[in-house]
């Protein structure tokens, strides 16, 4: 069996590259990074190191790499012959990706089982987004080459932080890992990963990981840069910012529990253990990487808008989630475009403006009145 992934960095090598390979793989890692692809090449193993209260090192062979830039031909051919094709690049760079991967569907022979493509990016649906995408790139040829696809949304959830500047190839993440896959478009075949789990309704699961882990791990980064506090696993230690990122995944768990049935103490229970996750203290990650980019995460279907939008539409109001999305308008670190951006937009803007132009969200919306206000209070503070 043979899987091409495309994202040879630490998602790539210490997520989906290592449960490939644990499911018997060989995988053909694909990147535009050419020191990183020629290390990789150059290299037969690396080291996937599990930190927490279940440590265990991974030692990961049976790859290859290919430079998917300068090699585009390769790549096609690869991934033409592969079972499956994932991606760990980031959701505005599918776009790039996808024309090699309509290429190889188009060269793929029709009597080979359909190439099972799956996107594992931190985004909403993006297996239908690299799927629009390839569509795109072939045009009219898609109908005729689109049966020898499928393609399936995923929900991917582990925590890989910034590496130590020594750590080479190896990896550091996290013991806990989930990676759910939507069962149905795959029908009676679904893909040989014993690690992933299969569900009929991805949905549930996708704001579930998002609304919960990426936006209790957020809040945690912008609760602690706001009191000047650098490690992640320090600044959910202190109680004032535990209670706070508490509260605000109480909301979006009533959010969840209401919107989709799960099981309210089943939720709590996955809500209490995100919590010990931020805390892990193996894990040495920074408020200035988890919050990066805060354009992107105050966005109007990312994980502060998103659940607040919903809770507001439904009468309540979100009071925890916008203490966060304060805290994150307040997030200003030189170093992240995202951020100096954010800083210039405040600066420039009325509040009302700001908030539309920020967060999608329009006067009109029940949220409108509360977003304008939280943005307000940060606007005239300066």
């Amino acid at each position: 069996m043979k899987a091409v992934h495309f994202g040879a960095g630490n998602i790539g090598r210490g997520f989906v590259g290592l449960i490939l390979h644990n499911a018997g793989y060989e995988v053909v890692f694909a990147d535009v990074n050419a020191s990183l692809i020629d290390a990789l090449a150059a290299a037969p193993t690396y080291d996937v190191f599990e930190v927490g209260l279940s440590p265990r090192t991974w030692t990961v062979d049976n790859f290859r790499a290919l430079n998917s830039s300068a090699d585009e031909a390769g790549v096609v051919a690869e991934i033409a012959s592969a079972d499956i094709v994932t991606t760990a690049v980031g959701p505005n760079i599918l776009r790039f990706v996808a024309p090699l991967i309509g290429r190889a569907i188009q060269a793929r022979s029709a009597s080979d089982a359909p190439l099972q493509v799956m996107a594992c990016e931190n985004a909403i649906n993006a297996t239908d987004a690299l799927r629009g995408h390839i569509e795109t790139a072939l045009g009219a040829d898609f109908a005729a080459v689109s049966a020898r696809a499928v393609f399936a949304n995923t929900a991917v959830d582990r925590i890989v932080p910034g590496q130590a500047p020594d750590a080479g190839l190896d990896v550091t993440v996290e013991d806990f890992f989930e990676w759910a896959i939507a069962s149905g478009p795959f029908g009676d075949a679904l893909p040989n990963i014993p690690e992933a789990h299969f569900v009929p309704d991805l949905a549930p699961y996708i704001e579930r990981k998002l609304f919960t882990v990426n936006t209790g791990h957020a809040a945690t980064a912008y609760f602690g840069a706001a009191e000047g506090i650098a490690p992640v696993a320090e600044a959910i230690a202190v109680p004032d910012i535990f209670t706070k990122v508490k509260a605000v995944l109480e909301e979006t768990k009533s959010l969840l529990v209401a919107k989709h049935e799960f099981d309210p103490s089943v939720q709590e229970a996955y809500l209490e253990k995100n919590l010990q996750r931020f805390a892990n203290p193996y894990l040495p990650d920074t408020v200035d990487r988890v919050g990066r980019a805060p354009l992107r995460k105050l966005s109007r279907n990312e994980r502060f808008i998103g659940p607040a939008a919903q809770l507001a539409e439904r009468g309540i109001e979100p009071a925890a989630l916008l203490a966060a999305i304060r805290a994150a308008l307040e997030f200003d670190v030189p170093a992240d475009p995202e951020s100096v951006e954010l800083q210039q937009i405040l600066a420039s803007n009325s509040a009302e403006d700001a908030v539309t132009r920020i967060t999608g969200i329009a006067d009109g919306h029940p949220l409108f009145p509360a977003l304008v206000q939280t943005f307000a209070s940060v606007i005239s503070s300066r």
